[in-house]
């Protein structure tokens, strides 16, 4: 999660999110765990942390100990908060560079949609992406299509149109994506979620990152595929700048 000025950006999704991604694999949650308790421990630990102006928060939800054989479902959570950097807070002006990473890819199931600490491929992404002097790299779903980066979301724009994986092909039921995947209709963009295959990227207009701590992040370059950022530009002044006030 993102805090700017006191205020955490998105609660009402994230919340959501975290309630939905503790039924699904059965979490026995508490009545005192709601949201406003946990709402008032992240202020009070970002307000220790001198770091209410703009932080980075993380919460982390386990079962038990966390081990794999552990039955006991007593919820456990850890709160972390830290500051952000102020470029969090700014449309790249660099755009990223990105590409496919080609050891991993992620199964299409009932938990491909949760953000849970199961990060091995993306971890391994990351490290591609690194070793390979990109910005980012490309997760890819069990039928060989485009679900992901490794720490965000993907759209791409052609035609005025702007198209995102579906949850279906296994991404990351990422909060910045629903965020605009309910804002941008009411703007008068057309969207769609659909499957993504590597050609789709090459053929596109513009294409974009999204997550909840940066907004969005302008890609420059997939592969030999060079893209401007006009309508992003227009997107980002619209619907992320107001976030980050």
């Amino acid at each position: 999660m993102k805090m700017v000025n006191g205020k955490i950006n998105l609660l009402k999704f994230h919340f959501e999110r975290l309630f939905y991604s503790m039924q699904v694999p059965g979490f026995r949650v508490p009545v005192l765990f709601s949201e406003k308790k946990i709402t008032d421990e992240i202020y009070q630990l970002a307000e220790k942390n001198n770091c209410t102006q703009l932080a980075r928060i993380r919460l982390t939800v386990s079962r038990g100990e966390g081990g794999l054989n552990d039955c006991d479902d007593k919820l456990q959570y850890t709160i972390e908060c830290i500051p952000a950097d102020e470029n969090v807070n700014r449309l790249n002006e660099n755009g990223f560079i990105i590409d496919i990473y080609p050891d991993a890819v992620k199964s299409c199931d009932k938990f491909s949609n949760l953000k849970s600490t199961s990060y091995l491929h993306y971890v391994m992404a990351a490290r591609f992406a690194k070793e390979n002097k990109l910005n980012d790299a490309l997760v890819m779903n069990q039928h060989g299509r485009i679900c992901e980066a490794s720490i965000a979301n993907i759209f791409w724009i052609k035609d005025k149109v702007v198209y995102t994986p579906a949850l279906s092909e296994g991404c990351v039921a990422g909060v910045m994506r629903k965020y605009l995947l309910n804002k941008l209709p009411e703007a008068g963009y057309r969207i769609t979620e659909q499957q993504c295959a590597a050609d789709d990227l090459e053929n596109a207009e513009e294409a974009f990152l999204t997550n909840a701590v940066y907004g969005i992040r302008w890609v420059k370059q997939f592969r030999e595929k060079e893209y401007p950022y006009s309508l992003i530009q227009k997107i980002y002044d619209s619907f992320i700048k107001q976030l980050s006030k």
